[in-house]
């Protein structure tokens, strides 16, 4: 869709709110409320190799105020300026976790929810992780929680693991552990 014009409506710390003036498909104008984010990254951690048959892997519950609680995610977080997805990947794990990993896998890259946002999510899988030296922001409430693959898998059976970015990364591992 071409972009006619753009109006900031909105600057925020973390988004930013567009007015746009876009020509659809069909060669009709119309306008679209679009909030800007910077992208970010996620990781899947893994402590034993993924291809054990029931390796450990690290979760966080963290507090998220939109979903009115605590919620089960992977660690991630949003890029900074000019930083590129592996990165940020590698500083959120280890602010987040705690760890660093010898080894990072690109997984797949997702749009977040398109239909009003252009954030896209970066997602990974961490191995080989070491000690490193976690850096927690003040607005993250969080704990970490080792879990085997098994217990991960019967978490989004039972619908406890809620967050897109989250089951989109377990579930492609899931789809190259088999």
């Amino acid at each position: 869709m071409p972009l006619l014009s753009t109006t900031r409506v909105y600057s925020g710390r973390i988004v930013n709110l567009d007015l746009d003036s876009v020509r659809f498909p069909d060669d009709s104008v119309g306008q679209l409320e679009i909030l800007r984010h910077p992208g970010a990254a996620a990781v899947v951690p893994f402590l034993d190799p993924p291809r054990d048959r029931d390796p450990r892997v690290v979760l966080i519950r963290q507090f998220r105020h939109a979903a009115d609680g605590f919620i089960w995610e992977v660690p991630a977080g949003r890029l900074d300026s000019g930083e590129s997805p592996e990165h940020c990947a590698r500083r959120e794990l280890e602010e987040e976790t705690g760890m660093r990993a010898a080894r990072l896998e690109r997984l797949t890259t997702i749009y977040t929810t398109p239909g009003f946002t252009d954030e896209r999510i970066h997602l990974f899988l961490a191995e080989e992780l070491e000690p490193g030296a976690e850096h927690r922001e003040a607005d993250e409430f969080m704990e970490l929680h080792t879990l085997r693959w098994s217990e991960v898998l019967r978490l989004v059976e039972q619908g406890e693991i809620v967050d897109g970015k989250t089951l989109v990364a377990l579930l492609f591992v899931q789809g190259f552990r088999r």
